[in-house]
C-alpha cells in the first residue's frame, strides 16, 4: 500500500480508495505507461480488444454522493466479432426506435402527465387494447373454472398490519385518514380475496376454489423510477387466488402452467422460460416442508412436460415459487408470471375448510399471475410487435381507402358491413392520393387496407392490402369477413 500511496500520490480518488481496502496490499493493472488501482481481469494488451465501441459519456459523482465531486463517465462495450457487435447495435437502435412510449405517442395509445406522475392516461385506442387484453384472460378465466370478485382499493391499515404488507411495504404505501381511521390504497390484492373466502365456512367439495380479479393496485415509486407502462404506481394486476388442499396443488400448477402457455402463444411469444425458485438463506419452515413443497412444484413442471431452471435459494420465505418469463423479438427476457404457494397468510390470517373427516384443516393458498401487469404487459407487447399489433387486439382493425371521391358511397357500405360484424373499421376521408393513403395507414400499423377503385366498385369487390405489403384481390366481402373471422380466432 505504501508503495501504491506514492505512485499515486497526486490522484487523492485512488489515495482514498486505497485507504478503504482492508488487504495490506492492492493491485495494480497496467497498459504501457498507464497504472491503475485494480484487482486485474485486464488483457495482456488493449491490442487484444477489436471490436468495441464508445457509447457515451454521462454526469456522475464520486462514490455516487452529490455533495461530492463531479465527474465524467465514458460508457463503452466490446465483443469478440464484428457480427456481434452490430447485433448488439441494432437490438439498442431498435429498443430506441420501438421504445413503448414512444409508440405509444405516435399511435395515440396513452399519455402521462405532471398533474399525475406515474398514472397512466388511457387514450380511446389504449384503452380498448386494455379492454381486449382482460376480454381474453376472461375467456380463459371461464374455460379454466375461475370465478371473477373484486375487492376495495382502499382497506384499513389493520388488514394490512395482519397481512404483514404495513411492516415490510409501508414506504411504498398510500394511506390516508378517514372519520379518523387510517386506511391505504391496496398494493397487493390478495387480503381482499381473503377476507371474501373467510366471508363464511367452507367444505373440502367446495376446494378448488379459484378466485380471480383484475385489481387495481396502488405502490409509490421514487419519482427517479418511474418509466412509461413499466414502471407505474397504479396498475392493474389479473391476479388469482387459489385456496386447495395439500393434495390438490400440482393438478392446480399443471393448470396454470398451461394456461400460461396458452396466453403467451396466443401473443406470439415463442420463448417462454420458467424457474422454480427455492428455499431462500432466511426461510420459514422446516426442510422437510420445503423439500416437499418444492418436489411438488417439480412434479407438475414434469408432467406438464415443461423445460425449467433452478433458480437456487431465489424462492419467497414462506415457499418455494415458478416464474414466467418471456423473450421478445429483441431477444430480451421479461419476468410477467408467477406461481406462489402460500402457507403463510391461512396461518396469519386463521381460515380453513371443514375435511371429509369433519375436521378444521388449512387449505392451501395459491397465488398467481399470467400478464402480471396490464400495463407492463401492453408495454411489453407493443415493443416486442414494434407497434404491429395483431389483427384481433388493434384498435382499428382495418381502414377503407378509396382511390377517388366518388367511391365514398362503396366504402360506407364496406365500413357500415365490417362494422356490423363487429370489426373496427375506419374510412380515411382525407382526400389524399392513395398512395399517401397508404402510407398514412402503414404509419398506424393498421393491420388491413381496405382499397376501392372503380373496378372493385363494378365488380363489388375489395382488394386487400396488408401491413406487410401483400395485396389480395377480387375478394367478395364475405371472404372478407372469412378471412377477418380467421385472425380474431
Amino acid at each position: 500500500k505504501d508503495l501504491a500511496r506514492k505512485r499515486f500520490a497526486k490522484n487523492r480518488f485512488k489515495l482514498e480508495l486505497i485507504d478503504q481496502i482492508p488487504d495490506d496490499t492492492v493491485g495494480i493493472a497496467s497498459q504501457g505507461t498507464f497504472d491503475d488501482l485494480c484487482r486485474g481481469g485486464h488483457v495482456a494488451s488493449t491490442g487484444d480488444i477489436k471490436h468495441f465501441k464508445l457509447l457515451g459519456i454521462s454526469g456522475s459523482y464520486w462514490r455516487a454522493d452529490r455533495s461530492g465531486q463531479p465527474l465524467q463517465r465514458i460508457s463503452g462495450t466490446a465483443f469478440f466479432s464484428q457480427e456481434d457487435l452490430d447485433a448488439y447495435e441494432k437490438k439498442c437502435q431498435d429498443a430506441l426506435l420501438y421504445d413503448h412510449r414512444r409508440l405509444g405517442k405516435e399511435l395515440d395509445l396513452f399519455s402521462f402527465h405532471e398533474e399525475g406522475p406515474g398514472f397512466v392516461f388511457y387514450h380511446p385506442k389504449g384503452k380498448y387494447i386494455v379492454n381486449k387484453l382482460i376480454e381474453y384472460m376472461r375467456s380463459l378465466l371461464q374455460k379454466f373454472d375461475y370465478k371473477e370478485i373484486a375487492t376495495p382499493a382502499m382497506l384499513s391499515d389493520i388488514l394490512w398490519q395482519q397481512s404483514g404488507h404495513y411492516a415490510h411495504y409501508k414506504e411504498n404505501m398510500f394511506f390516508c385518514t378517514i372519520d379518523e381511521r387510517s386506511y391505504a390504497l391496496k398494493p397487493m390484492n390478495c387480503p381482499g380475496a381473503i377476507m371474501i373466502y373467510k366471508n363464511r365456512p367452507h367444505s373440502y367439495r367446495e376446494l378448488p376454489m379459484r378466485l380471480s380479479e383484475f385489481g387495481a393496485v396502488h405502490r409509490y415509486e421514487i419519482s427517479g423510477a418511474l418509466h412509461g407502462l413499466f414502471r407505474v404506481r397504479a396498475f392493474t394486476q389479473d391476479d388469482c387466488h387459489i385456496f386447495c388442499t395439500m393434495d390438490q396443488i400440482e393438478q392446480e400448477v399443471i393448470g396454470i402452467l398451461n394456461m400460461t402457455n396458452l396466453v403467451f402463444s396466443r401473443f406470439n411469444f415463442a420463448k417462454i422460460h420458467i424457474a422454480l425458485s427455492t428455499k431462500p438463506e432466511k426461510a420459514m419452515g422446516s426442510d422437510e416442508f420445503w423439500e416437499q413443497t418444492t418436489q411438488t412444484l417439480r412434479n407438475a413442471l414434469q408432467k406438464a412436460g415443461i423445460n425449467y431452471t433452478i433458480n437456487e435459494g431465489d424462492g419467497a420465505f414462506y415457499a418455494p415459487k415458478i416464474d414466467m418469463s418471456i423473450e421478445d423479438s429483441m431477444g430480451r427476457k421479461w419476468q410477467c408470471g408467477t406461481i406462489q404457494l402460500d402457507f403463510f397468510q391461512p396461518e396469519n390470517f386463521d381460515f380453513h375448510y371443514v375435511s371429509s373427516a369433519g375436521t378444521k384443516e388449512r387449505p392451501v393458498m395459491i397465488h398467481r399471475t399470467i400478464y402480471g401487469s396490464l400495463e407492463r404487459f401492453f408495454g411489453i407487447l407493443l415493443e416486442h410487435t414494434k407497434g404491429r399489433l395483431p389483427f384481433w387486439l388493434a384498435p382499428v382493425q382495418a381502414r377503407v381507402l378509396t382511390i377517388t371521391s366518388q367511391l365514398a358511397p362503396y366504402a360506407q357500405q364496406i365500413m357500415a358491413a365490417c362494422k356490423q360484424a363487429g370489426y373496427q373499421v375506419e374510412i380515411d376521408e382525407s382526400g389524399d392520393p392513395i398512395s399517401g393513403q397508404i402510407k398514412r395507414a402503414q404509419l398506424d400499423r393498421v393491420p388491413w387496407m381496405l382499397v376501392l377503385g372503380k373496378k372493385e366498385m363494378e365488380n363489388n369487390t375489395i382488394t386487400l392490402r396488408t401491413l406487410d405489403g401483400k395485396q389480395e384481390f377480387g375478394l367478395t366481402l364475405n371472404q372478407l369477413l372469412e378471412k377477418a373471422h380467421d385472425e380474431s380466432h
